[in-house]
């Protein structure tokens, strides 16, 4: 099994790297899209709605679900808000992740959201709070259950995804009950990152007045969501204390918070193995399904 995933592999590395100046300039995750869709990760999977405008800037998101569902049907629901620094990143370039979990049954949303230096923080918060506006509004349409909402993403998306669970105002200003969501998986995300040390931390936050509303460590609250919180021991660019000392004050505070440090994988790995390509690395997917999938139970 595994020889022949290396030899897949092989095969779509060797067919993008012919593309030439495409592959050169395309993004990461775009190529890293194409190559899971080159070695199957787009069966049973599929775009149902593209570059659908939501919220007040002009935002826009996709939809993904399973090639058997219908509209009639109620299905739960992950928002997945792309990583990329706060500066980088699109929702297109995320189509290995809304694959992934279409296949396991959810029907899943990928937003935008306005990125450093047009904007600073809190807009990247504000435009993800619209995205949920537009999911109460709208999933059912496309076969999701607006009362089975999850939250998730990826390094700077777990930070938005983390933060609207956490600290209620930002939903309650685009009109929204915080109730909405059920379940957070946070990969690989900055909660506890001031003092501001990194550029693009200094870049997007240190202007707020108010140092503490970025930190989603200083929202904890004992009425949390559930929360299962992703880091790795490989990872730089977020070094894990993010997610063991978030882990920790939830947990201290008493609310529903379980930690998983991937041995062995670095930031870039951990949502890498949500694709097909780099599944074997880790239990990254299985995980986080299994997690939403024992809070996000059908309503009775």
């Amino acid at each position: 099994m595994k020889r022949s995933t290396r030899l897949g592999l092989g095969a779509a590395v060797a067919l993008l790297g012919g593309l030439g100046t495409y592959a050169a300039t395309t993004s990461p995750p775009l190529l890293l899209s194409r190559l899971d869709a080159v070695m199957g990760g787009g069966r049973g999977a599929a775009l149902v709605a593209e570059g659908v405008r939501f919220g007040s800037q002009d935002q826009t998101l996709d939809v993904w679900r399973a090639e058997t569902a219908a509209n009639a049907d109620r299905r739960p629901v992950l928002v997945f808000w792309h990583g990329g620094g706060w500066v980088k990143g699109a929702r297109q370039d995320y189509a290995f992740a809304g694959r992934a979990f279409a296949r396991q049954g959810f029907v899943v949303v990928i937003p935008d959201y306005r990125k450093v230096p047009d904007v600073r923080f809190p807009a990247s918060v504000q435009d993800g709070a619209e995205a949920v506006a537009w999911v109460r509004d709208n999933i059912a349409r496309y076969g999701g259950d607006p009362k089975r909402v999850a939250f998730s993403g990826h390094s700077a998306g777990a930070h938005t995804a983390v933060l609207l669970a956490l600290d209620p105002r930002w939903l309650k200003a685009a009109d929204v009950d915080p109730g909405i969501v059920k379940a957070v998986v946070g990969l690989s995300g900055p909660y506890d990152f001031y003092p501001f040390t990194t550029r693009r931390s200094i870049d997007a936050m240190s202007h707020y007045p108010d140092p503490k509303v970025t930190q989603p460590i200083e929202r904890a609250r004992a009425d949390a969501p559930p929360m299962l919180l992703v880091t790795s021991t490989k990872d730089e660019t977020v070094r894990p204390r993010n997610a063991i000392n978030l882990s920790r004050r939830l947990k201290a505070l008493g609310a529903p918070a379980e930690l998983i440090n991937y041995r062995g994988l670095d930031h870039e790995e951990v949502v890498m193995a949500l694709s097909v390509p780099f599944r074997s690395r880790g239990t990254v997917l299985a995980d986080s399904v299994a997690f939403l999938e024992r809070h996000l139970h059908p309503q009775r």
